[in-house]
């Protein structure tokens, strides 16, 4: 079973107290932002993580599951499956050592412009997988399932929140996203 990297974005972070239900459910393989004030429970949280599944959307909706479960009143309301990446993390993805990515980056190797470092924090850049996927030109099949199940997915975490009576139930979306994803990705 392929295993799925994936960040989603929550409407909190959560707090010391509700880490221990998410790992128990997670075994430790969800890495979440944490609040110790709760004047800082108004910025909102993240979760990443690797987690295997038969497709994208089922682990996705795995781990909003087992994310909300764990912290009453929280919600995920939104997903991004294109992840952000280090130069060692180029580097393990590429199957090229640092000293070559980091070349790559700096234009001392390579056919053209690496991409643009996508965020940049104390001096540590990350660079969106996509983006440098297409610039070694590796096809990813991870990614081409990416795009469609995350904007399905984003689609159905609105409408719950909109209007929550309509929206369909999870094994719904993922079982309807599994009968497209090989047509349309």
């Amino acid at each position: 079973m392929p295993s799925y990297d994936f960040a989603l974005i929550l409407s909190r972070p959560l707090y010391e107290e509700e880490l221990d239900p998410l790992f128990d459910r997670t075994h430790g393989a969800v890495t979440v932002s944490i609040i110790t004030e709760p004047q800082h429970a108004e910025r909102p949280g993240n979760a990443s993580c690797s987690w295997p599944g038969r497709t994208l959307a089922a682990s996705i909706m795995d781990v909003v599951a087992y994310i909300e479960d764990s912290a009453p009143g929280l919600r995920v309301q939104r997903v991004e499956a294109d992840p952000l990446l280090t130069i060692r993390d180029i580097a393990e993805r590429t199957g090229r050592s640092v000293g070559s990515v980091r070349m790559a980056v700096t234009g001392g190797r390579g056919p053209s412009s690496f991409p643009s470092s996508e965020l940049s924090s104390a001096g540590h850049r990350l660079w969106r997988w996509s983006k440098v996927a297409a610039w070694y030109d590796i096809s990813d099949p991870q990614l081409r399932e990416a795009r469609p199940t995350t904007q399905a997915i984003n689609g159905w975490l609105a409408l719950r929140d909109v209007v929550p009576d309509v929206a369909p139930a999870p094994e719904d979306v993922t079982s309807a996203l599994s009968a497209v994803i090989p047509i349309v990705a």
